[in-house]
């Protein structure tokens, strides 16, 4: 299944995956980036074309956990079918940077929701009230994933205020960017081009309904993904996309697309601190060096948020996401335990069963 040829520079291909690439792949192995998922059968673009693919048998089997399978926007080693059939993903090479949450529900489990992105668009549209607390939780994912955040105000075009809108949200975002667009009269669009230069990869990411897919099908120029009708009776835009994937804009540079989130869980993630430039010079002057900011005496941040030195508010979204990190964290830790006895019992029973057949072979 050929579509479309492209340059694997074109796709973000560097010295750092063409070395991953040579110490796992063999004979009529080729290199291939994850630009779709759809019920586990994957569609792979390399630089022949693109591709239907499946992960192997053997690689499914190995994997202990569904982050290690292929996601939007990795590099795999793909093994096409001659006869033009669905080809198979041998290895998934590693990753230069992933954006990751704890999969929605009761599961303590990691969901990939992008890799190997050089750029986080986190979208809002101005059809709500901003949201710092929002912004908190998105900046803290996204720096932990190691890549550049940038906070876009979409649907600029329906506030009177736009740089008042920037000013509450750049309070919140930090050192991160804050821009403001609207695709509907082209306003600030000309700003999320220069994240995407030939080869780099920028993911949009936020809420259900911010016009996300609006944003994308204006970087490339045409009505790739479909786009929903603002809703009459609340101003909000309907959430369209139902999968992540990955576009190649002609200009150069690439966008992965994704579903709006109702949940951004925390997963594993130091930066909480990073996201709170503000509370950690503050910080310095508590009586406790692991002074939690909450009931400890002597505590400079506590007392910069009753003074009006530090948003009260702001502090309690520090503390809810530092809880939930440690809260994590122990259920990592307690998954972790349960899977280790399961994989010792289920090596125990194999070696129970190895020597059972060896006394009956008289072996």
């Amino acid at each position: 299944m050929q579509l479309m040829s492209v340059a694997l520079e074109q796709l973000g291909w560097t010295p750092f995956f063409a070395d991953a690439f040579a110490l796992r792949a063999v004979a009529g192995d080729v290199p291939g980036r994850v630009v779709l998922e759809h019920n586990h059968v994957f569609r792979v673009m390399a630089a022949g074309g693109e591709h239907l693919a499946e992960s192997t048998g053997r690689m499914k089997h190995r994997a202990e956990a569904r982050h290690e399978l292929p996601a939007v926007g990795d590099w795999v080693v793909l093994r096409p079918d001659p006869a033009g059939g669905r080809g198979q993903i041998r290895a998934v090479l590693p990753r230069r940077s992933v954006f990751a949450r704890k999969a929605a529900g009761r599961e303590t489990e990691q969901q990939v929701v992008a890799a190997n992105i050089d750029t986080v668009f986190v979208v809002f549209g101005l059809d709500m009230p901003v949201n710092p607390r929002s912004i908190d939780r998105y900046l803290v994912v996204a720096r932990h994933s190691g890549t550049e955040p940038v906070v876009v105000l979409n649907k600029a075009d329906l506030v009177d205020n736009v740089e008042g809108a920037i000013a509450e949200a750049q309070a919140a975002a930090g050192t991160a960017a804050v821009l403001a667009v609207s695709p509907k009269t082209g306003y600030g669009l000309d700003a999320l081009v220069r994240f995407l230069a030939p080869g780099r990869t920028a993911t949009l990411l936020g809420p259900s309904g911010v016009g996300k897919s609006t944003i994308v099908n204006h970087l490339v120029g045409h009505e790739l993904l479909a786009t929903g009708e603002v809703r009459d009776w609340d101003a909000r835009g309907r959430h369209t996309s139902v999968h992540r994937q990955l576009v190649v804009r002609a200009e150069g540079g690439l966008i992965i697309d994704t579903p709006g989130m109702r949940e951004l869980a925390l997963w594993d993630t130091d930066t909480v601190g990073d996201t709170f430039g503000d509370i950690a010079p503050l910080a310095a002057g508590c009586r406790f060096r692991d002074c939690r900011h909450e009931t400890e005496p002597g505590c400079a941040v506590k007392t910069a948020a009753e003074s009006g030195g530090l948003d009260p508010e702001r502090l309690e979204s520090f503390r809810k996401l530092q809880r939930e990190q440690e809260t994590v964290e122990r259920l990592r830790d307690e998954r972790a335990l349960i899977d280790s006895k399961r994989h010792a019992k289920t090596q125990n029973k194999s070696l129970r069963a190895l020597y059972k057949n060896r006394e009956r072979s008289g072996t």
